[in-house]
Parts: C-alpha cells; structure tokens; sequence
C-alpha cells in the first residue's frame, strides 16, 4: 500500500478543507462527542431493568451500533484519503484473529507470573462479573474506544505527522486516559500508553482497518478478567477461577494488575514491535503530511 500520492488539490474547496488531517481530527472528535454523550445522557433516562445483565447489554450494544453507524456513514469521508476502516469483508477473520491473538498475550503474561511465584489459582471463582466483562470491558471497550483512538485520533494525526508521530501521541493519549481507573498510577499509564499504545496501533497499521485492533483489545480484556480473575485496567473483577497475585508491584502490577507489570510490558511490547516491523515491510509506514506534498510535487515535476 503506497501513501505518496495525494489527491486534495483535484478537489473542490469545501473538500480541501475537511479532507485536511487536523480539520478531519477535531471534526471527527466533534462528531463523535455529539453522537455518545446525547446517548449516555438517553440511556441514563431508561430504567434499570431486573436483570443487570441485560441493562448493560442495551448500553453497550447501543453504543457500539452509534459508533459503528457514525464510522459508516461519515467518518469513512473525512481525511485526505478517505477510507472505511471498518469494512465487512475480513471482518470476523480479522477480529477473532485479534481477540484469540490478545487473549494469548494476557495468557502468556499470566504463565510467566505463574511460573516465578507471582500468581496463583485457588480454586474456582464466583463469575459474578460475567456481564460486565464481556459487555463492558470486552464489546464496548474493545469497539468503542478502538474507533476514537484508532479509528479518529490515530489515523488523523497519522495522515498530518506520519506514523511514528501518530504512533507515538495517540498512545501516549491512550494510557493516561487510564489515569483516573482505581489503583491507576503514573506508571500504570505509561506502562499502558507503551505496551497497549503500540500494539494496537501496530495492528491498525498492518491491516488498515480497525478489525484486529477491536479484536485484541476485547481478547485482552476478556481473558484477562474472566478466564484469570486478574483485575482489568484496575478494576477488580470476579472471573473463573479465584486466583491471587503477590510479590514485587513492578511483577504483578500490585492493584492495578497485569497491565502494570514489566512482564506484561516486556512480552505485549515484543509482539507490538514485531506487527510494526511487519507494517513497515508491507509499505504501510506513512510519512507526514509535508513529506509526502513534497513527493507528490516532485513526481510532476513542479
């Protein structure tokens, strides 16, 4: 996939103007804004139903399908090159590709810790968490946040400043968002904005549709909360099994869990860097806004 050449100057006005990256970017954070908070503020007016469960099942299938309606129907036109990033073909490769490929990282994480002492199982678990694992964490999480950093922060800022600078920005973005979680430490949002920031971001490059990226994120989460009982992002979760975590903070990520660890950042950021390496053999690396009207220039012979 070549990213050289641009087409902006064949376009009207109107479209050199919101095609542009920074334009694209705060339209696209407009846009979504507009569309999530009159929902939450919606949802909020439904009663609660009996069954907690289905209640959050509404909410975040609700949510999922604005967002999926809003990249659709009028993000996929914004930017310089406008694409759908959520395209139906390969869609369910791609996404349980990612989800199996995320819960095998978490896995390998939780191996480790197992191995040197950290982390034990001491029978099974309550699974009262369930819904909220898979809804929130898992679908809502796993999509939701993957369009807005992904799908909008990263692509914008990529189109404008290259990968590296989109990379870069969007997980650091990406992990203190983090900081108001329970047991969230400044360390915990840079050990997330480095390890989670980089490979799914990574995984937007490689493919160039949001489908392995959703995929990973919710693997991640599931498997992390419910198959491991480990807290997810510092919140504390009842899963399958009732498991323990002990030992130095820096190795079980003390209450913030796993993601706060340096297995975790050791074992996620390898499989991070190595879907770049692979991007960055596919040709899908982009270079800043400037670099690539210069090339464009020179390939005509301005």
């Amino acid at each position: 996939m070549a990213f050289t050449e641009i087409h902006t100057d064949e376009l009207g006005p109107w479209r050199k103007t919101i095609g542009f990256p920074l334009v694209s970017l705060v339209v696209g954070i407009g846009l979504f804004a507009l569309v999530m908070i009159p929902l939450s503020l919606a949802l909020e007016q439904v009663p609660e139903m009996l069954n907690p469960a289905a209640d959050m099942a509404i909410r975040a299938f609700a949510a999922v399908i604005a967002v999926f309606l809003l990249s659709k129907f009028v993000l996929r036109h914004l930017g310089e090159k406008p694409r759908d990033d959520l395209p139906l073909t390969g869609a369910f490769r791609d996404t349980i590709g990612g989800f199996l490929a995320g819960g095998w990282l978490i896995t390998m994480v939780v191996g480790v810790a197992f191995v040197l002492g950290i982390y034990k199982i001491e029978g099974w678990g309550g699974s009262t968490d369930a819904a909220m694992i898979f809804l929130q964490m898992g679908l809502f999480a796993g999509f939701v946040e993957e369009v807005l950093l992904r799908g909008i922060v990263f692509r914008f800022l990529e189109e404008f400043g290259g990968s590296w600078a989109a990379l870069t920005i969007s997980a650091l973005i990406f992990g203190f968002l983090h900081q108001d979680n329970p047991n969230a430490t400044v360390f915990s949002s840079f050990a997330i904005a480095i390890e989670a920031g980089i490979l799914l971001g990574a995984a937007y490059m490689l493919t160039r549709n949001l489908w392995l990226a959703i995929g990973i994120h919710a693997g991640w989460n599931v498997v992390q909360g419910y198959v491991w009982s480990s807290p997810v992002s510092g919140m504390q979760v009842d899963g399958l099994v009732a498991s323990v975590r002990s030992g130095n903070d820096l190795l079980s990520g003390g209450a913030f869990g796993f993601e706060a660890s340096v297995i975790a950042l050791v074992i996620v950021t390898t499989f991070g860097l190595w879907m770049l390496w692979e991007a960055r053999k596919r040709g899908h690396v982009m270079a800043p806004w400037w670099t690539r009207r210069r090339l464009a220039r020179e390939a005509v012979g301005e």
